[in-house]
């Protein structure tokens, strides 16, 4: 049960001009989709400490599991889902399967988030 105050208009006055404007810039459902399908990818904060070690660098699933302290195969989990939305990439040199962040897109939003975190964190 929600308690305080609701998020309502005291009255009903709508502004078409605003209306349509958003309207015009409303993302499309499959757009939507994915967006939220990445942001459901980052709420886990498993994946979100891979992305952290990967912005240093790239790094091997060995490295990866020794870094995050887990197991080969529940990182490679994880990479799975990351490879599959984008965010990371991977690279085989011999036997070895090296990842990195796809591309400054994922290095830039990565960035800003923690930006954000860490300002919302300094706030009163």
């Amino acid at each position: 049960m929600i308690t305080g105050e609701l998020d309502l208009c005291e009255v009903n006055l709508i502004n078409a001009a605003m209306v349509r404007q958003a309207q015009g810039q409303m993302l499309d459902e499959a757009t939507a989709t994915r967006l939220a399908d990445l942001f459901q990818a980052l709420a886990d904060p498993t994946r979100v400490r891979i992305l952290s070690a990967l912005w240093v660098g790239e790094l091997c699933v060995c490295d990866l599991a020794a870094t995050l302290g887990m197991s080969q195969s529940a990182i490679s989990h994880q990479l799975r889902t990351l490879r599959q939305l984008g965010l990371v990439r991977r690279r085989k040199d011999g036997q070895v399967v090296y990842y990195s962040l796809d591309d400054e897109h994922v290095s830039g939003l990565f960035s800003q988030g923690l930006e954000h975190v860490r300002h919302q964190t300094d706030m009163p």
